[in-house]
């Protein structure tokens, strides 16, 4: 309506009336949009006024997600959402989503890049998908903030493996079952957070030479059956005998490993091995030593299962390098003196 010079717009918000001024000397047609802009502010709760839009904190946004993921999710992708989540929660915990700005993603990241920084870019795609996943089921209204947040750029330099070397300090440094546990990625492959520490006993044929991997753990979804390496075969032939676990890598208590960070971290200080060296590296140095031995692309592929080729010829290339490197290396060997005297006086 119009007073004097002035339009107003007159609300009735759930039995409450309100008035709000639209404009001094403007054309009704004007006022117009501008009560029915007005209005929707109203109704979506950017006035002030009216129902407040839907919001919920982090954690019980992540209680819900969690709960509602595991009836149609893998194993492993809730173990790494767990995983995601928790390191998120010391930094949002209690906070309603709406508070999540960009702002605090960035603090959160600031703090993350000095811990892990690749762990990060996982934590931010997992925020992004549980501020979605809360719009879409009505528990949340409001624009996601991970959006505004660019990803820490990951290294795309040469894959860390161990030299035989290095693999023998290793092995050395630690007891078992770790040791076993390290052998696993060596000489199988396995992914040792998702895969081998989930083996079970059932999964492990000594007899005829092969383990099983429960398409529950592994990457792809697919069950798996894969040869067994003597060495391996050996080393987990003296664990299981010592155990009486439905899985094959236990604690003291009975209980299976579910993270191996700590007791992997002290191995690789006795055995004087930088922190570049993490436990995927012994996938890494499976993949290459297969390599160097002219095991062909696609049977490596088929070893390490992995769905993409393009994942495998980096370690194609790996073995490239190290040929190139023992070419030039011969030239560091100083020519006997005879030679010499021949390539002065030619």
């Amino acid at each position: 309506y119009k007073r004097g010079k002035t339009w107003r717009l007159d609300i009735v918000i759930h039995g409450k009336r309100h008035q709000l001024t639209l404009g001094k000397n403007i054309s009704r047609s004007v006022a117009a949009e501008l009560a029915q802009i007005e209005r929707a502010k109203i109704l979506r709760g950017e006035a002030g006024i009216g129902r407040k839009p839907r919001d919920i904190t982090f954690d019980k946004a992540a209680a819900d997600f969690l709960k509602a993921s595991e009836a149609n999710t893998r194993p492993n992708t809730i173990r790494g959402y767990r995983q995601h989540l928790d390191a998120l929660a010391e930094t949002f915990g209690q906070r309603k989503l709406s508070e999540i700005s960009p702002f605090l993603i960035e603090k959160h990241k600031a703090r993350r890049i000095s811990e892990a920084p690749v762990a990060f870019n996982r934590e931010l795609g997992t925020l992004k998908t549980l501020i979605n996943w809360s719009i879409d089921k009505d528990k949340f209204e409001g624009a996601n903030p991970c959006r505004k947040v660019k990803k820490v750029k990951e290294s795309s330099g040469r894959e860390r493996f161990l030299e035989p070397e290095e693999e023998e300090r290793l092995l050395a440094a630690c007891s078992e079952p770790l040791r076993t546990i390290l052998m696993s990625g060596i000489y199988a492959g396995l992914r040792i957070p998702s895969e081998a520490l989930w083996l079970k006993r059932e999964d492990v044929d000594l007899r005829r030479g092969f383990l099983v991997v429960q398409g529950a753990f592994a990457k792809n979804g697919k069950t798996e059956v894969l040869p067994l390496n003597p060495k391996l075969r050996e080393a987990l032939a003296g664990l299981m005998a010592t155990s009486k676990s439905e899985y094959v890598f236990t604690k003291q208590d009975g209980q299976p490993y579910r993270t191996i960070t700590n007791i992997f971290k002290t191995a690789r200080r006795r055995a004087g091995l930088g922190e570049d060296v993490t436990p995927h590296a012994m996938r890494h140095t499976f993949a290459s030593r297969l390599g160097e031995k002219g095991t062909d692309i696609r049977t490596i592929q088929e070893l390490g299962r992995w769905a993409d080729i393009r994942m495998v010829q980096r370690y194609a290339n790996v073995t490239e390098r190290r040929k190139r490197e023992a070419i030039e290396k011969l030239s560091e060997i100083p020519l006997p003196d005879s030679l010499q005297q021949i390539r002065q006086n030619p």
